[in-house]
């Protein structure tokens, strides 16, 4: 599909945004890409998008913030759709496919060391929690006391399920992402066999969840995920707002991080009040309460009710960049096109 992509004298890693349905995915990835600029000048951006986002893009004169830009077929233009169909956008050597709402921390460099002995990966934990793919409520306790994850496992033939966090994915062998993402996609055609819910039944979700499915291809392939929680050296961190100190653009960045991966978990508790108790509670056990002040590469703002001040950071950076777009230093990127420098 994207055989003239490939053509042109890219560099060898790359970053890929895909956007579609409403312009404010747009608007998050051009941000996005603006804090990227900060730490990594020099490996070109991809932006695979619907028609409509293109044209959005030279009617404000911002395509030239993306270095490729590719029209997405109707049919990826979802979440299920897209990241289930992720061999078919292999626009680069090595390719980190990103969710909009994220914003760049540091110097990516040794990231992509990182990745370089992987194929395939997603970021994730080695074990799921109950909430993975479950309900997000009481209503988990049925599942556990009914064993329905095991079940799962055992009739799918796997003896472990992973947590994937899709909003970073690295790939760089064609078949053996091609491999994960049709074996996900026959794992979502026989949901009705599995615990997990859909999605949509979240609040402030219209879409298919494609995590639990690309995590049963990954274990059915002994594919590993990437730790997705290391301390200092995390690829991406969420954003929890009483837990992270940052100034109005994120130029600075520090996240409180439990050392205790059951503690930390408490992050995606909507109250504050209640996680701050369970984690004082908790501290009293020696170990539980310890701590670091952490800068991750990446910080992501998956939660729904955490949102808004990526909102507001991305509708900012694009006004600036409507009214000053030399700031971006255009003509800078167009070089880098000819003049790669990344193995």
């Amino acid at each position: 599909m994207l055989r003239s992509v490939k053509q042109q004298n890219l560099a060898h890693e790359g970053y890929i945004y895909a956007t579609y349905g409403d312009v404010k995915y747009l608007k998050s990835a051009v941000a996005s890409v603006v804090s990227l600029r900060r730490h990594d000048n020099e490996r070109p951006v991809a932006l695979l998008c619907e028609k409509q986002h293109l044209e959005y893009l030279e009617e404000h004169g911002l395509s030239d913030v993306f270095d490729v830009i590719h029209i997405l077929s109707p049919a990826h233009t979802s979440i299920v759709g897209f990241k289930h169909n992720l061999h078919e956008y292999l626009v680069f050597d090595r390719n980190l496919f990103l969710d909009s709402d994220i914003i760049w921390c540091k110097d990516p460099d040794p990231l992509w060391q990182s990745f370089n002995p992987h194929p395939f990966t997603i970021t994730g934990t080695q074990v799921s929690d109950n909430f993975f793919g479950g309900p997000k409520n009481i209503g988990i306790l049925a599942d556990i006391f009914l064993r329905r994850r095991q079940r799962t496992l055992k009739k799918f033939g796997l003896t472990y399920l992973s947590r994937v966090q899709t909003g970073m994915i690295y790939a760089r062998d064609y078949s053996t992402t091609k491999k994960v993402c049709t074996l996900a996609q026959e794992m979502l055609s026989r949901k009705d066999e599995t615990h997990f819910r859909s999605r949509t039944l979240e609040h402030g979700r219209s879409e298919e969840s494609c995590e639990w499915s690309l995590a049963m291809a990954m274990a059915k392939l002994n594919i590993p995920v990437y730790p997705w929680l290391q301390g200092h050296t995390s690829p991406q961190l969420d954003y929890i707002g009483d837990l992270t100190s940052h100034d109005p653009d994120f130029e600075y960045v520090v996240c409180t991080y439990y050392c205790d991966e059951f503690v930390y978990n408490f992050r995606g508790l909507k109250n504050s009040f209640i996680r701050n108790l369970l984690i004082k509670l908790f501290s009293f056990i020696p170990g539980k309460g310890d701590y670091l002040q952490a800068t991750p590469y990446c910080l992501h703002f998956g939660w729904y009710h955490e949102k808004q001040p990526f909102n507001q950071f991305a509708e900012k950076t694009w006004n600036r960049l409507k009214s000053n777009k030399s700031e971006f230093n255009l003509l800078d990127q167009k070089d880098r096109l000819a003049n790669p420098s990344h193995a």
